[in-house]
This record gives C-alpha cells, sequence and structure tokens, in this order.
C-alpha cells in the first residue's frame, strides 16, 4: 500500500489469515466471475485427484489425460461435449433467471419433462410443415408447457407464501409420475414394450451442426451436437441482455435484492417472482429441443437424466451470469464425456466415480465458493494503491 511497507510476514500473514478487513474488500468483476471459480475448480479437481489415487490407486495425472483426451481429443469428442453441454446452458439459464429474482427454481428438471410432453405432441402434429417452421413450432411448445408447469409454483409463491424451494421439488415428483402416465397409457407406441412415443416426423429433427457447417464449405465430424448449441448460446446473450439491460430486468434484480425496497420504487413483488418463473420453465423447456428434438426424435422416460439439477451447479460456478454459465456447461459436459472414455479405457472408473468429481467441484463452487475469497482479497489488499480500492 502507499505509505506503507509490507514485509513477507505480513504479507504471509494476511493471504493465510485474511485479516486486515480483506474479507471486505469488494472484489473486481473478473477477479470474482473468473479468478475465484477458477481457483475453486483447481482445488476441487486436486481433491479429486486425491480422491481418485486413494479409492481406485489410479494415477491422477492420467486419468486427467484421459479425461481431457476424451472430452476434447478429436472432433467427434468436441462434438458429444458440446452436445451434453447444450442441455446444461439452458437448464443453467432457467436456474439463473429465477435466482436473480430472488427464487431457488429447483423444479427446472421436472419443467423440462412436462415441457417433453409439449414437444411430442407438437411435433408428432407439424409432419407436413418445412423444418424452418416445424422446428420454431416445436421449440415454442416446450417452452409453453415448461412456463406453465412453473407457473403453479411461482403463482403459489407469489399469492400464498408457498415457498418456491417446496413446491419445485414436490413438482417435480409430480411431474415425473405423470410423464410416465402419459407415455404408457396415451403416447406409447402400440405394440411397444417400452415406454416411449411414435417417432417424431424428420422435419422436427433439429439438423447436425456439422451438416451445417459443411454448407458452408467447414468439414467437421461434430457427433451429436446440433442446432440446439447455437440456439443456446443465442439464449445466453438473450437473458443477459434482459437481466442488465432492461427494465423488467432490473425489476427482477431489484426484487432479488429486497422486496421491501422494490415495493417502495413502484414494482409488485408478486408480478415480478411469476413473469420470472414463467421464464425460467420457458428456459428449462428449451432441453428437450436439445434432447428430443436433436437426438431421440421422439418422447422417451426421464430424457433429462438429473440435468436440471446439474444446471443448479451450472448456475453457481457460473456466478449466475449467461457468459459463466456456458463455461461452466462445458466443463460439465467436458465431465460427462470424459468420464464415457475413461470408463472405456480403464473399468474401474463407473457412472459413480463421475459423480464424485461432480460432486466435489459442486462442493468447492457451491458450499464453499468463497473459501479462498479472504485470502485473494488480502492479494488486492496489499498490491492495491490506497485511496483506490479494488
Amino acid at each position: 500500500m502507499s505509505g506503507q511497507t509490507t514485509t513477507p510476514g505480513a504479507f504471509l500473514g494476511a493471504i493465510f489469515s485474511g485479516r486486515s478487513g480483506a474479507s471486505l474488500i469488494t472484489l473486481p468483476w473478473w477477479a470474482d466471475t473468473i479468478i475465484l471459480p477458477l481457483l475453486n475448480v483447481l482445488v476441487a479437481f486436486i481433491v479429486s485427484g486425491i480422491a481418485v489415487w486413494i479409492i481406485v490407486g489410479a494415477d491422477p495425472l492420467t486419468v486427467g489425460v484421459t479425461m481431457i483426451g476424451g472430452a476434447f481429443g478429436d472432433a467427434n469428442a468436441v462434438g458429444t461435449t458440446l452436445y451434453y453441454a447444450t442441455t446444461f446452458i439452458f437448464a443453467g439459464l432457467a436456474v439463473a433467471v429465477a435466482f436473480h429474482a430472488g427464487l431457488f427454481n429447483i423444479g427446472v428438471d421436472g419443467q423440462g419433462q412436462i415441457a417433453g410432453i409439449g414437444i411430442a405432441w407438437a411435433c408428432l402434429h407439424l409432419g407436413g410443415l418445412p423444418w424452418p417452421l416445424a422446428i420454431p413450432l416445436g421449440m415454442a411448445a416446450g417452452m409453453l408447457f415448461g412456463a406453465a408447469w412453473a407457473f403453479i409454483p411461482g403463482y403459489l409463491q407469489a399469492k400464498r407464501g408457498s415457498h418456491v424451494v417446496i413446491t419445485t421439488i414436490m413438482f417435480n415428483y409430480i411431474a415425473t409420475a405423470l410423464v410416465q402416465y402419459l407415455l404408457v397409457n396415451v403416447m406409447m407406441k402400440p405394440g411397444s414394450g417400452e415406454p416411449k412415443s411414435e417417432l417424431f416426423p424428420d422435419s422436427t429433427g433439429m439438423p447436425l451442426l456439422s451438416d451445417i457447417l459443411a454448407g458452408i464449405g467447414i468439414q467437421l465430424d461434430l457427433t451429436l451436437v446440433n442446432l440446439a448449441f447455437p440456439i443456446a448460446l443465442i439464449a445466453a446473450l438473450l437473458v443477459w441482455a434482459l437481466i442488465w439491460r432492461t427494465r423488467l430486468g432490473y425489476a427482477m434484480r431489484t426484487v432479488g435484492h429486497n422486496q421491501t425496497a422494490a415495493v417502495y420504487a413502484g414494482i409488485s413483488p408478486a408480478k415480478i417472482i411469476i413473469i420470472a418463473m414463467l421464464i425460467s420453465g420457458g428456459l428449462a423447456g428449451l432441453m428437450g429441443a436439445n434432447v428430443l428434438m436433436g437426438e431421440q426424435h421422439r418422447m422417451i422416460i426421464d430424457y433429462t437424466a438429473g440435468a436440471g439439477f446439474i444446471g443448479i451447479a451450472v448456475s453457481l460456478m457460473g456466478r449466475s451470469h449467461p457468459a459463466g454459465i456456458v463455461l461452466a456447461s462445458i466443463l460439465f459436459g467436458a465431465l460427462i464425456q470424459g468420464g464415457q472414455e475413461l470408463s472405456f479405457e480403464n473399468p474401474v472408473f463407473d457412472k459413480n466415480m463421475i459423480v464424485m468429481i461432480q460432486g466435489i467441484i459442486i462442493l468447492f463452487v457451491g458450499a464453499l465458493e468463497t473459501m479462498f475469497r479472504p485470502q485473494l482479497a488480502a492479494l488486492f489488499q496489499l498490491f492495491t494503491p490506497a485511496g483506490k480500492g479494488a
């Protein structure tokens, strides 16, 4: 600091203790949204490596190299990683929109499942339309059904005071049971022994990204990733514009920070809560555009496979910012794809090991996200001239 000598002892003391008011420093946005999450992820991977070494006796470096190669080693691996990431982007954005309004929407998975019913119903009746019309209509149906399912807990929170965490958890179970009933008793293909719908018409299928790129002369064999990925990036941009560049976004953030202040400013918290849940549910519905319209081409049971819950971790890790959510989604997509390659190379590693690594990452970027903040703040306090702040 200006006019103050920092001794090595004082330096180390500040870093390891986080004292001298360091924890009260407001970190620069880039340190808070980039450096701190990266530090948490780095420590999480170190802890994961130690756990892998203790549990199965595998070399952590070899495991890490195998997972990275499996996730990004070639075009097929990258395509599959981005395919998984696409679903997580939609789920993370859904969680983030609600969170900015002060709501913890744990029902994204259930909203996505109900949205699948809407997508299936629409796609099965859109066979006569060309794909430029059929695909947007199928996506719109998914968003409508997802928003409708999110509206109920949103309304109960806004008008009846029923906590959205409790109601969305309950609605996840109701959604699962309802989807199973509809698939088995209404939508299942006659004579089929599996609870799944008829195949969707070809015109409702998301074009593969490799086919789109081939149309402009770029040859890349990107497996699975489809048009939903650029749509997810556009959705992230639109969510950023909504939250930080519109009056509605300002109202949502105001309600999220302080409902009393929002009322004083003439903002209706009840209205904003309902709108935020509608938008959140609509984004959750887009998960089906990637999986059902892009890969399965039919409705299946539990197509979300827990992606809505991973979306919570993605949103936490990305600090509820669309850019951070995109990066966190790619990380989790890489964990799944890299984990599959790892289990193929080494049968000792099953799905549970990957879940363990995901859990450790969630622990550090979620529950322990501020653990290193005092030490990082101490660095800025020591090297920032007095009076200028961080």
